[in-house]
């Protein structure tokens, strides 16, 4: 169980889109409260406040009267209801409403507790909002649709079953919510969209990262690597602890390996797609850092607005620019793009794999004979993959755009930003499973039968536990879908 209390770090929110069950801490739900009583004061004061009782972007300015106030809340939310494709997977949805209940709990919102409560129903109850992925400059659409099922719109999956927004909250035992003053604003408000699905590339990310260099170990072995440019005292030399945290994983991967000492001098200099591994690879960890934190930073920030302060007796409300998530769009393009190299120096490492001229193994790690064509359109598909993620891998956050009849004329795309970071890591594990699962062909066609090291034997074995030697048998696809889920664990 996470409660939350204190602003949730990226972990924890991955944590409860994969099914942790979350609560509220006393703590929180005082400080909800005390942020309700702010936006009900402004409402019978009649003070202006954006979205508490006027329209929203360009309509800014438009007073609402209290007697609509309900409706303006509603409206907000069925007009915003507008995403459109396929629907977010379920956590990648789960995620999103994390984030939101995280943001809500800060106690600036002014939503009340009971909504904050069905929130954590969804996830508690596994009724997951049907989330259309596309149609996001920001954020709003997504959360527009999670807030759909709590007024009884929309559908949503219930355990697995798909239904209406009504039979779902039927099913986990709420009555369809009517929202009051500023909550359909802030449901569709703030940064909850990207930071949680950042949370989940965050996740993924530092997996693959682990599976890369596991991938590298196995392919620097098979290529007769000179492992003397991992050394710890070289590497020292180049300030990065990305960097000495790679050189130490490959060093103790390949520990013990008689293949490695018996190639030991055999040339100057290996390619760079195998010495500059810890480079590469470390830069991209450094990267994976500071996003890390800068995710951390978004979570425990207030992303609202308005957001609301003072007292009951003087409330403020503060229109201000916080749910612009350019954090989140900076830092999801550059590690996007950072995961990108990284798996695009993973299929060089497997061309060089299935070439015998540089491998000294059979040409495609095929059988002999040329009826065989082994992994040679394997790599194929590594390099086509590596070029989607090339296209995908532009800057979203430099798409720019003008909405809402030029009041918002900057918009950052954190939401888009984040998710082609999922879609560039869709790619990349894809591209590292397949280095994984030629490494492993290659270790069966290595001659000499000296021993690999002792990381890179336990590597070989957790794939042959999988799938077996490759003989083009079956189709190699399958064998890739396998080795891929494998990559959902850390490697062994």
């Amino acid at each position: 169980m996470i409660v939350v209390d204190a602003p949730l770090r990226w972990r924890a929110i991955a944590a409860v889109a994969v099914g942790t069950p979350v609560s509220l801490a006393s703590a929180a739900e005082a400080r909800v409260a005390t942020a309700r009583a702010l936006v009900e004061s402004l409402v019978a004061s009649g003070h202006k406040a954006y979205g508490v009782n006027t329209g929203v972007g360009a309509l800014s300015d438009v007073v609402v009267e209290p007697a609509r106030l309900r409706q303006l809340s509603r409206n907000i939310v069925m007009s915003h209801a507008v995403g459109v494709g396929p629907v977010l997977g379920k956590v990648e949805a789960r995620a999103i409403i994390a984030a939101a209940v995280n943001q809500f709990a800060l106690g600036f919102s002014g939503v009340r507790p009971v909504l904050l409560a069905a929130l954590l129903r969804l996830l508690n109850e596994d009724c997951v909002p049907e989330i259309p992925s596309q149609g996001s400059v920001g954020y709003l659409t997504h959360m527009a649709h999670v807030a759909l099922v709590l007024l009884g719109e929309g559908s949503a999956l219930v355990r697995g079953r798909r239904v209406s927004g009504a039979q779902a909250l039927r099913a986990i035992g709420l009555a369809p919510l009517v929202l009051e003053a500023k909550e359909g604003l802030s449901l569709v408000n703030g940064t909850a969209c990207a930071a949680g699905l950042a949370a989940l590339a965050l996740l993924r990310s530092e997996r693959l990262l682990a599976w890369a260099d596991a991938a590298a170990a196995m392919s620097v072995e098979n290529l007769r690597g000179q492992l003397g440019a991992f050394d710890a005292d070289v590497l020292a030399l180049r300030r990065s602890r990305g960097l000495s945290v790679v050189g130490a994983n490959l060093r103790a991967l390949l520990a013990g390996s008689e293949i490695s000492a018996a190639a030991r001098g055999a040339r100057t200099q290996d390619a760079l797609s195998l010495r500059a591994v810890p480079q590469v690879h470390g830069a991209a960890r450094d990267l994976f850092d500071h996003v890390a934190a800068s995710v951390d930073a978004e979570l425990a920030s207030v992303t609202d607005n308005p957001i609301v302060t003072g007292t009951v007796a003087s409330p403020r409300a503060h229109s201000e620019a916080h749910a612009v998530g350019a954090a989140i769009a900076f830092g999801s393009d550059s590690l996007a793009t950072a995961i990108a190299a990284v798996a695009a120096m993973s299929e060089r490492r497997i061309d060089r794999l299935v070439n015998p001229l540089v491998s000294g193994l059979p040409a495609f790690l095929a059988d002999a004979g040329g009826a065989s064509s082994g992994f040679m359109i394997a790599q194929y598909t590594a390099a086509a993959l590596v070029a989607a993620n090339r296209r995908l891998a532009a800057p979203a956050s430099l798409d720019a755009g003008v909405t809402s009849g030029l009041q918002e004329d900057h918009l950052a795309h954190a939401t888009p930003a984040a998710a082609k970071w999922l879609e560039i890591l869709d790619n990349a594990e894809t591209v590292i499973a397949i280095e994984v699962l030629a490494a492993a062909q290659a270790y069966d066609l290595q001659p000499g039968g000296h021993a690999r090291g002792h990381g890179t034997e336990a590597l070989y074995r957790a794939v042959r536990n999988r799938v077996p030697a490759y003989h083009d048998d079956r189709p190699l696809a399958a064998d890739i879908e396998s080795l891929r889920a494998l990559l959902g664990a850390a490697p062994p």
